[in-house]
């Protein structure tokens, strides 16, 4: 079986995906999926994605972390924003169903694509850290140094806590406050599990916990990249949140299942 697939980075963020309008992928292959995303036996990447018609949105996408369990992906998602319009299923702005719901996308200046993210009503408190669910679950930690800090190490103790055993565990980010607006972030991913050059589900979870109320745009640096998060912050929570960063389409190529 030859599979064609088109390579895509947002943020450093890297993805496999896959113009599936014709429903003839496997998607519930979990050890096809699992070996396209290895990076020593199959293409490699941060997850994969199938690219969909629908009857009444521009297109849907189906998202796989690399051990094949699903979720939503920012970097991701603004991705198959990007290849959609290759496929003239996309315009400069328009809608799409992922994994939790309808998202709105728009496309800004090369090489930025923006995406809405789905309205946060709860932020926790989990051993002092907060913890909020932007598509995906993320706990986040304030650290005072970054750069050498032990983030896989205390990734995986986080990301296996007792706390988030009823979600399968949760993503763990690691931020230093540069200002109100600006933060350094690093991210371990689960379904990755490991350290990723960029999260966007992350990147956002991270602009909300330090919020203050009312409109905010925060910039965020990965390793792979800035992104930016606006949003609106009030009593009842968090609206209007949209997430933008460059997208970086960098090859096609065959996979031989």
């Amino acid at each position: 079986m030859k599979i064609c697939f088109h390579k895509y980075s947002g943020a450093g963020n890297d993805f496999i995906i896959v113009d599936d309008r014709l429903e003839v992928f496997p998607e519930y292959n979990a050890p096809l999926i699992q070996r396209m995303c290895d990076r020593h036996f199959g293409v490699g990447s941060d997850g994969m994605m199938l690219i969909k018609s629908h009857p009444t949105l521009d297109f849907e996408m189906v998202f796989f972390n690399p051990d094949a369990s699903k979720s939503l992906c920012g970097n991701g998602s603004r991705c198959a924003v990007h290849l959609a319009r290759e496929l003239g299923l996309a315009s400069t702005k328009g809608r799409f169903l992922t994994t939790d719901g309808v998202h709105q996308y728009q496309f800004m200046e090369e090489p930025l694509v923006q995406i809405s993210m789905s309205e946060v009503n709860s932020l926790l408190d989990v051993k002092g850290h907060k913890f909020l669910d932007t598509g995906s679950p993320h706990l986040i930690i304030c650290v005072d140094e970054l750069e050498n800090y032990d983030v896989l190490g205390e990734g995986r103790k986080w990301r296996y806590h007792k706390e988030f055993e009823a979600r399968s565990g949760a993503n763990v980010n690691f931020i230093k406050k540069l200002s109100e607006t600006e933060i350094e972030i690093r991210t371990f991913e689960r379904g990755v599990e490991g350290e990723t050059l960029s999260c966007g589900t992350g990147v956002t979870a991270a602009a909300l916990a330090t919020a203050v109320s009312g409109y905010q745009k925060k910039t965020v640096h990965t390793r792979g990249g800035t992104l930016y998060v606006e949003f609106i912050a009030t009593e009842e929570g968090y609206q209007n949140i949209w997430l933008t960063g460059p997208v970086l389409k960098t090859f096609e190529g065959v996979f031989y299942a």
